[in-house]
């Protein structure tokens, strides 16, 4: 396990759990519905040039994490969306560096994402809180990383959440901005 200490994980590498009960899920969502504020929060006030800092050396800058968390949130509740309608439906990866590294993630203002993120994870709770227990258990499958139950995908987001939101925020405090 990597330290808290590392910048690439302020709140730690995702350790699945062994079971997943109805009260997790209740706290798993809960921090699925607060993402857009809490990332919001944590941007407020930043520079363009603030925004434009990586948050550890090598990595994506604050603006990159940011539109990262929009486009992987869409693409979970897409494949919500596809478990939960089709029996156990393949979906197709995408490779998160080369879409951090497209024009929209590098120069659109953040606010364009957070915008996108409020509204999505104002549906993505709806949807989430209208499951009966047995949902949580539908599949799909990821071609890289195997059978995914939902409730496995719901932990991994509430983790994902936290840990881009705590880039941000490592990096103002290192930053002392």
């Amino acid at each position: 396990m990597q330290p808290v200490s590392d910048p690439r994980y302020p709140v730690g590498r995702f350790q699945a759990p062994s079971a997943i009960t109805a009260l997790d899920r209740h706290q798993f969502i809960s921090e699925i519905e607060k993402l857009p504020h809490n990332l919001r929060e944590a941007a407020r006030g930043l520079s363009d040039a603030q925004l434009d800092t990586p948050y550890r050396e090598g990595g994506w800058t604050v603006r990159q994490v940011i539109h990262h968390v929009a486009d992987s949130h869409m693409n979970s509740f897409s494949r919500f969306k596809l478990a939960l309608t089709e029996d156990s439906p393949t979906i197709k990866p995408y490779d998160e560096a080369l879409w951090a590294s497209t024009a929209d993630s590098i120069a659109v203002p953040v606010e364009s994402s957070l915008a996108v993120l409020d509204g999505l994870h104002q549906r993505w709770t709806v949807l989430l809180r209208s499951l009966a227990d047995a949902d949580y258990a539908r599949t799909f499958i990821h071609p890289e990383r195997g059978v995914m139950r939902l409730d496995m995908n719901l932990a991994l987001y509430a983790w994902h959440s936290r840990h881009h939101t705590a880039h941000v925020t490592s990096l103002r405090r290192r930053m002392n901005w």
